[in-house]
């Protein structure tokens, strides 16, 4: 039987519960044909299947990202969807290969950053983590992500600094983390004491580099 039958448009749900299901199942099973029907509908007409299959496929990534890591080139083409469930749903699925397809991810860093720079909150929140993870693989790919992770927690919003600091810390190092740590500080200038204080968590991590 199709496993496209058990996604929520087919089984006429408008919850998640299906998707999450199909997924826990597909990994439980590593069911590759299934996963690969599934690849195969993120190009669906039906914006519905479209969707849902979006979802079971980063619910996938979550439990085992080895299963979707060789659809990075289909999660990185939808980042060009007119569907903006499909952008930030691709930057979900991306986040959660990263550290298995570092190389191939690197080499669309201006397209991300871009997609980052007009999208919605979970976009730039998923973006910030795709390319923290990217940044910390190799040196090179580091030397060209960093300063603009920087350039960005400079900018955002003051409330968002918490949790992209949180994410931005994997690509620390010895050579970079006095740089981040002074960018920090002056952001706490601007935040509650419970922002604050996780970012003085965030600086604590970088002193150990």
């Amino acid at each position: 039987m199709s496993v496209l039958n058990k996604i929520a448009y087919f089984q006429n749900r408008r919850d998640e519960v299906p998707n999450q299901e199909l997924a826990r199942e597909l990994v439980q099973k590593k069911d590759k044909n299934g996963i690969r029907e599934i690849a195969e509908n993120l190009w669906s007409e039906n914006q519905n299947v479209q969707s849902d299959c979006l979802k079971v496929s980063y619910e996938i990534g979550f439990l085992n990202p080895n299963l979707i890591a060789e659809y990075a080139g289909d999660f990185l083409k939808l980042l060009k969807s007119k569907n903006n469930r499909m952008v930030w749903g691709s930057m979900i699925a991306l986040s959660t290969i990263a550290e298995i397809k570092a190389g191939e991810i690197f080499r669309h860093y201006e397209e991300i950053k871009g997609v980052m720079e007009k999208g919605s909150v979970i976009t730039k929140d998923n973006g910030v983590k795709i390319l923290a993870i990217v940044a910390s693989k190799h040196e090179t790919y580091g030397k060209k992500i960093f300063p603009y992770l920087l350039k960005h927690l400079e900018t955002c919003r003051p409330k968002d600094v918490p949790q992209h600091a949180e994410k931005t810390v994997v690509a620390v190092n010895a050579k970079n983390k006095t740089v981040f740590v002074r960018v920090l500080e002056k952001r706490m200038a601007d935040m509650k004491s419970s922002q604050a204080a996780r970012v003085k968590k965030v600086i604590t991590e970088a002193g150990r580099y």
